[in-house]
């Protein structure tokens, strides 16, 4: 039976960049549900869809196919035959994100995808409802946050470093509305599973909380 590790949490909490690491420590296939998300995203900006036009959208779905491949050790994300990992890491692209998820056709056709993938590999797979929605059988489930300062921080570092321009009150404005957005929304909001242990990393650096997420698997694994 594969072994699955499911780690839910809001935006810019490091979900991503922790999961690599312990899906690299443990030799675990690792699965961005929120690239795939993303991508999905992309293909609405692109094709003009407002996200508020929810019929449009729900018809898109049937023109979307998302696959994920491993090449050089690294996951790459592909919009209908198009790799799009260098496309979808904008922050137009992610709000369209947060917003078009709220959709069930846009989330029924990735969580199906999802499943298959944690049924046939060990895996580590991070989102906003993997541990309550998408895997809710997870043997290990995570739930990673952080203060909304922290994530903010974190984000206006990284689009300094890119030379992007950017406002700290503007981006921790713009998380608070993505949590809000995540943890209300009518189809599967954002919460911790019942069974999920809360990591806080707000003062931990990745490395720490790395390790105590492999000792919480090592512990389930005993």
């Amino acid at each position: 039976m594969a072994f699955n590790i499911a780690i839910d949490g809001p935006a810019g909490a490091g979900k991503s960049t922790i999961a690599k690491r312990v899906a690299k420590e443990l030799s675990y296939i690792y699965v961005d549900t929120g690239a795939m998300y993303r991508a999905m995203a992309l293909y609405f900006l692109r094709a003009g869809i407002a996200a508020e036009d929810e019929a449009a959208i729900t018809e898109s779905c049937r023109q979307i196919n998302v696959t994920l491949l491993n090449e050089g050790g690294e996951q790459q994300v592909f919009l209908n035959g198009e790799n799009v990992n260098g496309f979808i890491r904008t922050e137009e692209v992610g709000k369209m994100t947060s917003a078009v998820s709220v959709y069930a056709p846009v989330r029924e056709k990735l969580t199906q995808l999802q499943r298959e993938m944690a049924q046939k590999a060990d895996l580590i797979m991070d989102g906003r409802d993997i541990g309550t929605c998408v895997l809710p059988r997870a043997q290990v489930k995570i739930y990673l946050t952080a203060s909304v300062e922290t994530r903010a921080k974190r984000r206006f570092l990284e689009l300094q470093e890119k030379g992007e321009g950017c406002s700290f009150e503007e981006i921790c404005e713009d998380i608070k509305q993505r949590d809000y957005r995540d943890m209300n929304r009518e189809i599967s909001p954002l919460k911790q599973a019942g069974d999920a242990m809360l990591v806080d990393s707000s003062d931990m650096s990745i490395e720490e909380v790395v390790a105590k997420i492999l000792e919480i698997v090592r512990n389930k694994k005993e």
